[in-house]
């Protein structure tokens, strides 16, 4: 029997024995599937995760669409710029208006290889996120330029990973739609630079009152090393620290071989010239240059029309009217004055307003006495009187008188001298010396009506019109503003003219928002505005307002004061300048001494408009129209008729055929031709002046070595009088009380105005 009969072969080779895994292998095999597993779970989760942060990231289109918030910038009339209006302090300017030195610093501090990467510098991102995760928190910077501007546009400055993450991907997409150069440009106009300056333009003016392209090499790397910390590099504030980033940058600089060696060892050491700090930080409540005219275009016109929003970061540009060295003048000359008070100054051919002050210190008073308060204009208010009669027919050379007054009610208006009194004399007269009770009794006979029609034509808006004959006398409450308007028209010929402040505003694109110019309309004629302009006229010649002639210059204008001394004025012109001078104590305690018109606002206004000559082209004389068919003439003072040798004269303009032909015969002339005279001054009664008063103050022909004195009549029975006339007056005698109070209930107080200030400020969000 064989050996293998009934046996079966068994295999026992080693190719044939049963295979075991080993343990690492298997380990390994574990590991590799779970970091697949993982992978892919990080894959997802990672998706998940740009999902999440990307759907609350601004789109593309977003991006292209944002405007970033510019300062408002408002320039004079002629270009130059008076301040800027801004929740942050940023004008743009375009790369190539920029300093190459202050592009190369920028970039060697925060970015040297921004022209070769796409956005994000991976291997930086790794390294700051490692770090990061070790710290358990945001520690690490490594933002390119690109992922710096992303977040200033579109993000916070939160240290987290998210936001960094959201940093990143707006990085790359601000790459794709923007070229270098517009991305480096964009930067440079958004980074804050400390001291409320935005941007490398606000920057050069607050460090170095410098353009962008002026920045030198050390003054660029100085610039270039705030970005990092604003407040710990100032060179204002931290010298030291300044210096030593300042050297950090050309160091920099010169490794990369940006600048020379020359170059670095000249400037690494000097210290740069800085411009002033300012006293404050700038901010959107910081109004520097002319405050209340910015604050009346402001609140008036810029925020109601295009909201803050569009003013505060819509980089509009605001072209005014004012000019800037008359306003800096203006405002000069205010700041000095012993009491509170106002000035404004307009074209009076166009409305333009050219200078504009409400007070002594804006930061201690925002209450605009220019527009806002509301004060008796006194004897400044008499000219609507005079120019009321001569639109009726009446003549500077006619007569009134210069008589005591007392009426039914009780109230006896008196002049500033009470105990005197010149009796009858002409219309010139009354106005150029100011006598109240001539202007009274005008008054009467042009009728209340009248005078408040008048007025209000001419420019007078106020609702604190009395309608009573204290009119004449100013006890109406208006603003300064309102009665330079009104008094334009006695040197524009006739024409109420709208008082305007904006003459265009351009979009941040350079698109015109709107356009103003001149809105005029004639309200009395010709021939009333030259003749009340030629009364006027002897206002600064030989009447109370004799010290504000201004050489060179034909003038015009008027004083006003009231009881007490309380309010003083003066308002008046040159050719192609209308301005007015209020002072007053907001609390309407008198002056103090005599501080009549001529006192304490005519010096002022003397003032500005001898500034004013010197820096703007005006006239020397003013123009008289063909159809105001008026003619010069030469009156004697006190009679009205034509100039003798030896009369003060007055030098008039007239009706064509209306001036008297006959020569003063006071003064060399004939009583006879004076007698016979069709055109000879007559003498205008008031319905008060009864047959005894005209009797007791009547000027005679034949002249007296006196002026008549309250208790003293003038009378010569041998001597014919003036002609006389009473005009036929309609309308009621209406009288004012004798113990009126007008400033009893103000209605203007300074604290009501102060607080609708700051009402304002939080209506348009200025302030929470």
């Amino acid at each position: 029997m064989s050996l293998s009969s009934g046996r079966q072969d068994t295999d026992y080779s080693i190719d044939t024995k049963p295979k075991k895994r080993s343990f690492i292998f298997s380990l390994f095999s574990y590991i590799l599937l779970f970091a697949v597993l993982l992978f892919a779970a990080a894959a997802v989760a990672a998706v998940f995760f740009l999902k999440e942060i990307t759907s609350s990231l601004p789109s593309y289109q977003d991006m292209l669409d944002h405007q970033p918030s510019l300062a408002t910038t408002i320039y004079d009339r002629k270009g130059k710029m008076i301040t800027q209006l801004f929740q942050e302090n940023r004008t743009w300017v375009k790369l190539d208006e920029v300093s190459p030195w202050m592009v190369k610093a920028i970039l060697a501090a925060e970015d040297s290889s921004f022209y070769e990467h796409s956005g994000i510098r991976p291997v930086a991102v790794i390294r700051a996120g490692m770090v990061d995760i070790f710290h358990r928190g945001a520690k690490q910077g490594a933002s390119t330029i690109t992922q710096q501007l992303a977040r200033n546009l579109f993000l916070s400055n939160e240290k987290t990973i998210i936001r960094k993450a959201k940093e990143a991907v707006l990085a790359l997409r601000l790459e794709r739609i923007y070229t270098k150069d517009q991305l480096l440009e964009m930067y440079l106009n958004t980074i804050y630079m400390g001291h409320g300056a935005y941007g490398v333009e606000a920057a050069a003016k607050t460090y170095f009152n410098k353009k962008p392209a002026a920045l030198t090499i050390d003054e660029s790397a100085v610039l270039a090393g705030l970005v990092a910390a604003p407040e710990k590099y100032s060179p204002f504030r931290h010298e030291q620290n300044s210096q030593t980033r300042k050297a950090y940058v050309m160091r920099r600089m010169l490794d990369l071989d940006w600048i020379s060696n020359d170059d670095y060892n000249r400037l690494i050491d000097k210290k740069p010239e800085l411009a002033k700090p300012q006293t404050k930080e700038t901010s959107s409540l910081s109004i520097d240059g002319a405050p209340y005219f910015i604050s009346y275009i402001l609140f008036n016109h810029l925020l109601p029309v295009y909201g803050t929003e569009k003013v505060y970061r819509g980089g509009l540009k605001v072209y005014t009217t004012i000019d800037l060295e008359i306003q800096k003048k203006a405002e000069a000359i205010v700041a000095k004055m012993p009491h509170e008070g106002a000035l404004a100054a307009l074209d009076p051919s166009t409305g333009e307003i050219l200078a504009l002050v409400g007070g002594r210190d804006f930061n201690k008073s925002k209450f605009n006495r220019a527009t806002q308060a509301y004060r008796q204009p006194g004897s400044a208010f008499k000219p609507f009187v005079y120019a009321a009669a001569v639109e009726q027919g009446y003549r500077a050379v006619d007569h009134i008188l210069d008589a005591p007054l007392s009426f039914p009610n009780g109230w006896s208006p008196t002049n500033y001298n009470s105990a005197k009194y010149d009796g009858e004399i002409t219309l010139v007269t009354a106005i150029a010396k100011s006598t109240n009770t001539s202007a009274v009794r005008l008054a009467q006979i042009d009728g209340v009506d009248r005078v408040a029609g008048l007025a209000r034509r001419l420019g007078i808006t106020t609702p604190y019109l009395p309608d009573d004959l204290s009119l004449a006398l100013g006890s109406a409450s208006l603003t300064p503003l309102e009665l330079l308007v009104a008094y334009a028209a006695f040197a524009n010929n006739g024409y109420r003219v709208n008082p305007y402040s904006i003459k265009e505003i351009l979009s941040r694109n350079g698109d015109s928002l709107e356009q103003n110019g001149p809105a005029i309309e004639s309200k009395i004629s010709p021939a009333t505005a030259v003749e009340m302009r030629s009364m006027l006229q002897q206002v600064t010649s030989w009447g109370t307002g004799a010290n504000g002639k201004i050489e060179g210059h034909e003038t015009f204008g008027k004083t006003g004061t009231t009881n007490d001394y309380t309010d003083a004025w003066f308002v008046g012109g040159i050719p192609g300048l209308v301005a007015v001078v209020y002072v007053g104590n907001d609390n309407h305690k008198p002056l103090g001494g005599k501080a009549t018109g001529s006192v304490a606002a005519l010096p002022v206004w003397k003032e500005f408009v001898s500034f004013a000559v010197t820096k703007m082209s005006f006239p020397a004389t003013f123009t008289v129209p063909a159809d105001a068919e008026v003619e010069a003439v030469s009156v004697c003072r006190r009679t009205g008729f034509l100039a003798g040798p030896g009369c003060q004269s007055a030098n008039l303009l007239l009706p064509q055929g209306h001036a008297p032909s006959a020569v003063c015969p006071w003064h060399g002339g004939s009583d006879s031709r004076a007698l016979t005279d069709d055109n000879a001054p007559v003498l205008l009664l008031a319905p008060i002046d009864d047959e005894e008063t005209a009797e007791r103050y009547a000027l005679r022909l034949k002249p007296k070595a006196e002026p008549v004195s309250a208790d003293t009549a003038q009378t010569t029975a041998e001597a014919p009088p003036v002609p006389q006339k009473k005009p036929a007056v309609t309308e009621p005698v209406k009288l004012p009380s004798a113990t009126a109070d007008p400033y009893k209930q103000d209605p203007s107080q300074m604290s009501e105005m102060e607080a609708r200030y700051q009402e304002l400020l939080r209506k348009y969000k200025i302030i929470e």
